[in-house]
């Protein structure tokens, strides 16, 4: 009845790279430096307009319990992001 998971190489190296920020579990205050946005074209561009770009600085300010939003700031702007969006994130950890 359930199959099982196999990902292709294209896949494996995708969550390799593309989760950084959920699973390091970064906690509230802790901040980042954006390498990487690993999303579609729309998606990209909506979070381009909101201030994720490459090299700026981003602060985790809350997580909501049970996998729900994160709570992020970019400069002195705060947004709430789904973790499915901030999972294609990459950053670098300070």
């Amino acid at each position: 009845m359930w199959k099982k998971f196999q990902p292709t190489v294209a896949a494996y190296v995708f969550t390799l790279n593309a989760v950084i920020l959920v699973r390091i579990h970064p906690r509230p205050g802790q901040q980042g430096t954006i390498h990487a946005i690993h999303a579609e074209q729309a998606l990209y561009q909506r979070l381009n307009a909101l201030g994720f770009r490459i090299g700026k600085q981003i602060a985790l300010i809350r997580r909501a319990s049970f996998n729900g939003p994160l709570h992020v700031r970019i400069g002195a702007t705060d947004i709430i992001l789904r973790e499915s969006e901030a999972q294609r994130i990459q950053l670098d950890l300070a």
